[in-house]
Order: structure tokens, then C-alpha cells, then sequence
């Protein structure tokens, strides 16, 4: 799936340009969906965090059963290899996979050792900031002993998918999703904020969706700021009475919320706030 402009494959120990098949039509992931990923982000010259994000795709690979062909060292190092072919200051998604190319005898199953790995690096510019619309989805997050919800596998992102179809073809951008206990877990791709009284709230990971890596960045970027941050059991109604809502994830790193259902946020100056931490931080510490 091509997101955005130049395209960058390594696959095979080379670099391929464009859309690289990787998957034949009888491997294990093309129809069964053994497959897990993940992605970094470059913006203004800098990649912040990417070791994480090697070292989360081997315990994803690892947490599905497969064995990593490659370590968290060789995969960041060939990051850094694709990224230095694009221009200084190209915006990118830096995407390594792998996925089961065989099943075992019982098919279902994979072979741990058929491992394969690829990374995509894709320009896509960032979101704009300034109308972001969330609403609340009719679909649930899957308990942690229905699905993997441990690892970020592409088999979970059929449900993240439909979520974000329904809310778009409600005029949102995306949704609020619960898990099965009426509690609020993420969106359909990203973690989720609330801001009371100057002080931040947001659901604490309980298995049903990912502790994802900007989600803890910003945790401790506020902290270090001073600001109180509060992980908790959240509902819905946590959401209707907040101050600001914000979101994060790879893709826009912090993505302040205007507004939630019918609501419209009177103010996101702390959700920019943390977005401005964010790029400090980035820009600071990798540039």
C-alpha cells in the first residue's frame, strides 16, 4: 500500500525503489495474516526513538511466534542506511515488517524459522493540526486472551480498520474505542489524552491495546514538566466532560483534538503544549 511519495525497499539484503513485492500468493501471511510491523518517523532531520521501534518489532515477531532473521541492531542500522537516500529534510515512515512465509503441517500454525523481513520507507507529510474530529465507535477492542493484542500485528487492524471507516463516514477522523468492559482503550491508531483542570488523564494499559512508544514519551515529557499525569480506568463520560482531548501515535506524534462528538474543545493550548515538548525533545536530543 503506497502512502505517500518516493518509495524505499530493502528486502533481500538490497535496496528496490517503489511498491517491492515481498509476499507470494502461497506464503503463510498472504492468507492467513502472520504478519507484524512497525514504524518510526523522520521530520525535520531527526528520527526520535527509532531504536524502540526495532526493538518492539522483534518482540512483536517473537510474542506471534516467529523468529527474527534480524536483530534490533541490524534492522535500525538498515534504517539508517534508507533514510540517508532521501533528501536531508524528506518526511518519512520508516516501516520494518516481517511476517511467517510457512504453516506447519497443521497449516494454521506458523514455522517459526520462515520468517521474513522487510523495510518500507515512504516520504508522507504530516498531518495538519487545527480540525481534528473524534467521535465514539460501536466497535470494541478484543481482551488480550481473544486475540494478540500484545504484539503490533496486522491481523489486528481488520477491527481498527472498521473503526476508522465508520467514523469517517460520520465526518470524524477517528473514534474512541472500548474494550469489553465499557472501558475506554485507544482509538483506531493512536493513544488518547484528556486534560482537566490542568492536570492529564489517559486509560492505563490493561492488555486490550498497545503502551505505545510516543504514548510513554509524552508521559514522561510531561512529568518532567511538571505537569500531573494520571493513568486510569477511563469511560466515555470522562471524555464529554474534559477540557482538551489529544491523541498519540507515529504518525502525527501529537494531534491535539477541536472536536469530540458534537462538542467543540474550547481550548488546546495544553495539548500543544505537549506537542511542543514532543519536538523539543526530538530536535534536542537527535539533531
Amino acid at each position: 500500500m503506497a502512502l505517500g511519495g518516493k518509495i524505499l525497499t530493502w528486502y533481500n539484503n538490497q535496496w528496490l525503489e517503489g511498491n517491492t513485492p515481498i509476499i507470494g500468493a502461497a506464503d503463510h501471511a498472504a492468507w492467513l495474516g502472520s504478519t507484524v510491523f512497525d514504524g518510526a518517523r523522520q521530520f525535520e532531520g531527526v528520527r526520535p526513538d527509532m531504536m524502540l521501534n526495532c526493538q518492539r518489532i522483534i518482540y512483536s515477531a517473537e510474542a506471534f511466534g516467529m523468529t527474527p532473521p534480524v536483530s534490533a541492531e541490524n534492522i535500525f542500522n538498515i534504517c539508517e542506511e534508507g533514510c540517508a537516500m532521501f533528501k536531508a529534510n524528506a518526511v518519512l515512515y520508516i516501516r520494518p515488517m516481517m511476517w511467517s512465509n510457512q504453516g506447519s503441517p497443521g497449516i494454521i500454525d506458523i514455522m517459526p524459522e520462515s520468517t521474513g523481513f522487510s523495510v518500507c520507507i515512504e516520504e508522507l507529510p504530516m498531518p495538519e493540526v487545527g480540525s481534528f474530529a473524534l467521535t465514539t465507535s460501536p466497535f470494541r477492542r478484543p481482551r488480550q486472551d481473544m486475540a494478540l493484542t500484545s504484539a503490533k500485528a496486522g491481523s489486528l487492524y481488520a477491527n481498527n480498520g472498521r473503526i476508522m471507516a465508520d467514523a469517517r463516514a460520520r465526518g470524524f477522523n477517528n473514534a474512541l474505542s472500548l474494550d469489553i468492559d465499557n472501558y475506554v482503550a485507544e482509538t483506531a491508531s493512536t493513544n488518547v489524552f484528556t486534560v482537566k483542570d490542568g492536570e492529564v488523564f489517559t486509560p492505563i494499559p490493561n492488555g486490550t491495546f498497545l503502551n505505545g512508544l510516543n504514548r510513554q514519551r509524552i508521559i514522561k515529557l510531561l512529568k518532567a514538566d511538571g505537569i500531573k499525569v494520571h493513568e486510569l480506568p477511563m469511560i466515555i463520560k470522562d471524555f464529554k466532560d474534559a477540557d482538551e482531548i489529544f491523541c498519540t501515535g507515529n504518525i502525527a506524534k501529537v494531534m491535539p483534538v477541536q472536536r469530540f462528538e458534537d462538542k467543540e474543545m474550547k481550548s488546546t493550548k495544553l495539548s500543544n503544549h505537549a506537542r511542543e515538548l514532543y519536538w523539543d525533545f526530538a530536535l534536542s536530543k537527535y539533531s
